[in-house]
């Protein structure tokens, strides 16, 4: 038997004092090379490099231990049935509760607070926050996190986020510092801080009491009456859904939703942005302009049975190195054919978006410098005005683009080869454009259920048991890392038996939540599928429509919600029906070039009108 590694060692200890902080002993710690997160008892922690640098270590235990901490102090119910509707709102307010269960972890023991001291460190250090130039840029729940996580532990506010804070910390102090003591008395109240908490938001005009009438223009008091018990009537019946709409709501926000970067302080394992200017009078008050993730969307009637078999993997688990090289040897193959097309199509892409960067002339000025197209104007007429022109900068947004491609068995074949050849030609060329590209894919672990469908005639066959099947996402390109690096883990596509089934509303769920806290400007998630979600097991066992339905509601929230940019590209199938922004593909063909225009189109988006 093979010894130990000091890396196995540190896990095994790791995966120890999670189970003693959260009172569970069926916590279970894993590696993840991705955003940290967990999932119920299930951590997602930093992995430290092999020689466990100190940093690193330390870094690791701040997220394992927050994640413990709030399975053993946070109820996810409690938590989603106060949540306030408004997007701004419910960022500060799961901010504000990351920061009180911290806080009794971090005022018991004084090595926790090192641990958390470290994540917070990291969480802040890709935090809009941090790059903030004046108060409208600032994170509201980032900066109320820090100030809070200040009042009740002591601890000093990182030192990049000093100045973005800075900004607007009067602005807090004056208008809810004297809310912060009462905060720290609550402590190890859920029900009464939550409660304080929300009077704060109140205070900074972030929301409004959830009973609270509108009391427009009514002016009749019979009208009133009716009115509210119209009103009590409709309460009633939500109050009477809220055990179970508040446990899925607590799953969704806080599983699914918020564990990936658990970092309700920058925007987390699950979801997150907002809108600025929508959120009544607090016009003066610094926001996030993204929604918070959490909203996505618990209104749903969907769930699965369990996910405990379910995985997000890296490429390169999947298959040993040389069958690795293998495969993608032969998908160079098939490219044989198609090169002069797509290098064609990926040198139009690259000029597009060339172009969007390069700087533009304002004409017809009257200072400047001289235009040459007026030369012969000014030599017969020196005194002629508007013969000058000025250099401008046209802003090109920080932008990242997801591809997620559907690895479902319908794909099989030239589908398949062809979306892997764009997304590795699409990844190329943005890269020279300094567009970072991530790439992922989705599909199932098994045909007819696997595990969980097994687990599920085990525990007797519960009736609606929702999603039955373990979902395999798989991460071939990661947004940070280089196409020269990732390139040989698209070749995984081709392998016989990697296609499945296909779960398209949590996939885009998961996609979504990767791309929410990347601090790039311009977001794009684009999908290539060849149609609607399929999974033989989920639909034998609910109603015909379920994933589909599941899949339309993800969407509409992403489109009408979420800043981020939806657009689908539907092989041999049309998804227009499912997408705003998409397009159908009868030929194969025909793929490249659609995801070259369709990026294109989204760059230029707002641009407006072309000048002349």
């Amino acid at each position: 038997m093979a010894e130990e590694s000091p890396l196995d060692k540190f896990k095994q200890a790791l995966t120890g004092a999670s189970r003693a902080i959260a009172g569970d002993p069926e916590v279970e710690v894993a590696w993840s090379a991705d955003v940290p997160g967990a999932a119920g008892n299930r951590f997602r922690v930093p992995l430290p490099g092999r020689d466990l640098p100190a940093e690193q270590v330390t870094e690791a235990r701040g997220f394992a231990d927050s994640f413990a901490l709030k399975l053993r102090h946070h109820d996810a119910g409690l938590h989603a049935v106060g949540a306030p509707p408004e997007p701004v709102a419910r960022a500060c307010y799961d901010a504000i509760e990351q920061v009180r269960y911290e806080a009794l972890g971090a005022n018991s023991y004084e090595g926790i607070r090192g641990n958390l001291d470290a994540a917070t460190e990291l969480r802040t250090a890709t935090d809009q926050i941090v790059r903030a130039q004046n108060s409208s840029e600032v994170p509201l729940q980032t900066a109320l996190s820090l100030m809070l996580r200040e009042e009740l532990t002591g601890e000093a506010i990182p030192e990049k986020a000093q100045a973005g804070v800075g900004l607007v910390r009067d602005f807090i102090e004056e208008t809810v510092g004297k809310d912060f003591a009462a905060l720290g008395d609550t402590l190890g109240d859920q029900k009464a801080f939550q409660e304080l908490a929300l009077d704060m938001l109140r205070e900074l005009d972030l929301t409004r009491p959830m009973d609270a009438p509108d009391e427009a223009d009514n002016d009749d008091g019979e009208d009133d009456e009716g009115a509210d018990e119209e009103d009590g009537g409709d309460e009633q019946q939500e109050g009477d859904a809220d055990p179970q709409s508040a446990e899925m709501a607590g799953e969704m926000a806080e599983g699914e939703s918020e564990g990936d970067a658990d970092s309700e302080f920058a925007p987390d394992d699950d979801m997150q942005d907002g809108e600025p200017g929508e959120e009544g009078d607090a016009s003066n008050a610094p926001v996030r302009p993204n929604r918070p993730q959490a909203e996505i969307p618990d209104g749903l009637d969907y769930q699965y049975f369990t996910d405990r078999f379910d995985e997000i993997i890296e490429a390169p688990e999947l298959c040993d190195s040389e069958e690795l090289d293998r495969l993608r040897a032969y998908l160079d193959s098939q490219l044989t054919g198609l090169q002069g097309v797509v290098t064609r199509l990926a040198n139009r892409l690259q000029r597009r978006l060339m172009a969007q960067q390069n700087r533009s002339w304002d004409f017809d000025q009257e200072e400047g410098v001289l235009d040459a197209a007026r030369l012969s104007r000014v030599v017969v007429s020196p005194g002629t005005a508007l013969s000058y022109k000025v250099e401008r900068d046209i802003e090109f947004k920080d932008t990242i683009v997801t591809l997620l491609i559907d690895n479902s068995g319908s794909m099989r074949g030239r589908p398949i080869s062809i979306a892997a050849i764009s997304a590795d030609i699409l990844a190329r060329t943005l890269e020279r454009c300094g567009v970072k590209t991530e790439i992922l894919g989705f599909t199932t672990r098994a045909w007819k259920g696997g595990q969980s469908r097994e687990a599920w005639l085990a525990d007797g066959k519960p009736q609606e048991p929702g999603r039955l099947n373990d979902l395999r996402h798989i991460i071939y390109k990661q947004a940070d890392e280089p196409w020269r690096r990732a390139r040989r883990n698209l070749g995984l596509m081709m392998r016989e038996g990697l296609l499945k089934e296909n779960i398209d509303g949590e996939a885009l769920m998961w996609a979504h939540s990767r791309l929410i806290y990347r601090p790039e400007e311009r977001r794009i998630l684009m999908v290539i599928s060849d149609g609607a979600p399929v999974d033989d097991s989920t639909l034998s066992v609910n109603s015909a429509g379920y994933l589909e339905a599941h899949l339309r509601g993800v969407i509409e929230w992403i489109e009408k919600v979420s800043p981020i940019q939806l657009v689908a590209i539907g092989i041999g199938h049309d998804v227009t029906r499912y997408y705003r922004r998409a397009v159908t593909i009868m030929d194969v063909e025909q793929l490249g070039g659609t995801i070259m225009e369709q990026l294109a189109e989204l760059f230029e988006d707002e641009k407006g009108p072309k000048r002349r």
